[in-house]
C-alpha cells in the first residue's frame, strides 16, 4: 500500500512537473506566441517572463523538499496559476481550459499523495 502512494505521488509530480517546465520553455522560447495568446486573453505581456521564473521555482519547491513553508508555497502558486488560466480560457471562449484542469488535477493528487507518502503538510 505504501509503495502504491509513493508512485502515484511521483507519477502525478512528475507530470506536473513536465508540464510546468515546458510551459517555462514556451514562455521563454516561443515568446512572440506566447505574447499573442496573453493579448488575447486579456493578461499584460510583461508578466511572461516572470510567470516562467515562478513555475521553474515552483517546480523547485515541490521536487528539493527542503522547505515545508517553499513547498506549500509553491502548491498554493500552482493552485492560483491553474485556477487564473481556467478562468481566462473560460472568459475567451477559446476551449483552451483542457490543460489546466489536467493541471489542477495532478496538482491536487500531488498535494494529496505528499501529505500520505512524506507526512510534511
Amino acid at each position: 500500500m505504501k509503495n502504491s502512494n509513493k508512485i502515484v505521488y511521483w507519477l502525478a509530480t512528475g507530470l506536473l512537473s513536465a508540464m510546468m517546465l515546458m510551459s517555462a520553455s514556451m514562455f521563454v522560447f516561443n515568446n512572440a506566441a506566447v505574447q499573442e495568446l496573453f493579448i488575447s486573453l486579456g493578461y499584460p505581456v510583461y508578466i511572461i517572463y516572470p510567470l516562467a521564473t515562478a513555475k521553474i521555482a515552483g517546480v523547485l519547491g515541490i521536487l528539493i523538499k527542503k522547505s515545508i513553508f517553499l513547498k506549500k508555497l509553491a502548491y498554493a502558486g500552482f493552485f492560483y496559476d491553474f485556477l487564473l488560466a481556467f478562468s481566462a480560457h473560460i472568459n475567451a471562449r477559446d476551449g483552451g481550459y483542457i490543460p489546466s484542469i489536467i493541471a489542477m488535477t495532478l496538482l491536487i493528487i500531488s498535494y494529496l499523495y505528499d501529505k500520505k507518502v512524506f507526512k510534511t503538510i
